[in-house]
């Protein structure tokens, strides 16, 4: 197994929600795989965590990751919040991924966690996925 394919499955999956027209009316352009400098505000997704494992046999080079997008907002309640991440998440279960090295053969949702963070100011909901990579 190699780490290889982990920055390939990242830009695939930004680049698809960018493209998503459902998940860029709700949070615009505020789709970040690296966070800008100061403070952002309003509703945004930001991804980056996650963990890889080996999952290789005889066949090659396979990997589990297990990414995590998390959505952040600092409007009243969950509702936008829960709507962003739904989207992302509808967005991403029928993605047809193309990675610059290695291929998709599954990508599924694993589990969410929603939270308040920052004094209570600011929602946060965490997506982590499951994605099987075969490495070229």
């Amino acid at each position: 197994m190699s780490f290889g394919t982990a920055n390939a499955l990242q830009a695939a999956i930004y680049q698809h929600l960018q493209s998503d027209a459902t998940l860029t009316a709700l949070v615009g352009d505020a789709i970040f795989d690296e966070m800008p400098p100061g403070p952002v505000e309003g509703t945004y997704l930001s991804l980056g965590d996650g963990d890889v494992r080996d999952m290789s046999d005889k066949t090659g080079g396979i990997a589990e990751h297990r990414p995590v997008l998390s959505v952040l907002s600092d409007a009243e309640g969950f509702a936008l919040a829960k709507t962003a991440a739904a989207a992302a998440t509808d967005a991403l279960l029928d993605a047809d991924l193309v990675l610059a090295r290695g291929r998709v053969v599954s990508l599924t949702f694993s589990k969410a966690r929603a939270r308040r963070v920052r004094a209570g100011q600011v929602r946060r909901i965490d997506l982590t996925f499951r994605a099987i990579v075969e490495d070229d």
